[in-house]
């Protein structure tokens, strides 16, 4: 069987590569195997992460078409549950996680991106954002906070009201990503930032981390995902139109 997650270190840095083509979507076997292999990094005392996707694609989101095939509300929840142990796992990780987002980044890709410390972004048309809304879902409020918390208020309500996805250069100027660069360069800018902050005193360094980020870790807690009051949602009339339609434009 094929790994979800390749791996390869270099140094004290382990980058951890999304490897469910065509798109990376997320269904749960991939976001397990990505939690699994986060606190398996964290065993190993490795320094620091980045975290990469496919080429044009970093993560598609959400395997939506698998998660309508599901035959009842429990598997529709464990399903979820697999997606938020996966960003759990990032949000909490002992060490900095850099995503290296060589391509588009919508929906879940993007939540994914939102938990780790640093996103450097392909520049050019690539796009990213969090478009529940344009496919009939609702982002619990502890996705909404991870958007609020790195773009601020106003511009969080703009993107998530309207469900926008925006390219990089706009994503640059909301503060969405931290850097671009060309598609090739993307997997080396993250090295290069990484380094850097691993090049400080380690202690101090990451205790730091663990104050600024406890918002972060907080916003993913159960009581602010609450996880089934959007399962059960999921069968509203306008969500199952707009999923529904989002598979119908995928197949094509």
């Amino acid at each position: 069987m094929t790994a979800l997650i390749e791996t390869q270190d270099h140094g004290p840095i382990r980058e951890l590569k999304l490897a469910r083509p065509p798109a990376n979507a997320l269904d749960p076997a991939l976001c397990l195997a990505l939690r699994d292999a986060i606190e398996t990094a964290a065993a190993d005392g490795v320094g620091g992460v980045v975290l990469a996707g496919g080429p044009k694609v970093f993560s598609g989101g959400l395997d939506v078409p698998h998660l309508l095939s599901l035959p009842d509300t429990a598997s529709l929840r464990d399903a979820w549950d697999a997606f938020f142990a996966g960003a759990r796992a990032l949000a909490g990780a002992p060490m900095p996680v850099v995503a290296a987002i060589a391509g588009h980044a919508p929906a879940g890709g993007c939540v994914l991106a939102l938990c780790c410390d640093y996103r450097v972004m392909a520049s050019g048309a690539y796009r990213i954002g969090l478009n529940e809304t344009q496919v009939g879902l609702v982002a619990p409020d502890g996705i909404q906070r991870l958007m609020r918390r790195t773009i601020g208020a106003r511009q969080a309500e703009r993107l998530l009201v309207g469900g926008l996805l925006v390219d990089a250069d706009e994503a640059l100027r909301l503060g969405l990503v931290d850097e671009l660069a060309g598609i090739d360069e993307v997997p080396l800018r993250a090295h290069l930032w990484l380094e850097s902050l691993l090049a400080l005193p380690r202690a101090p360094m990451l205790e730091t981390r663990a104050i600024a980020r406890a918002d972060l870790v907080e916003a993913l807690s159960a009581q602010n995902i609450e996880l089934d009051r959007f399962v059960d949602a999921w069968n509203a009339p306008d969500t199952q139109a707009g999923l529904r339609a989002l598979v119908a434009r995928l197949g094509r």
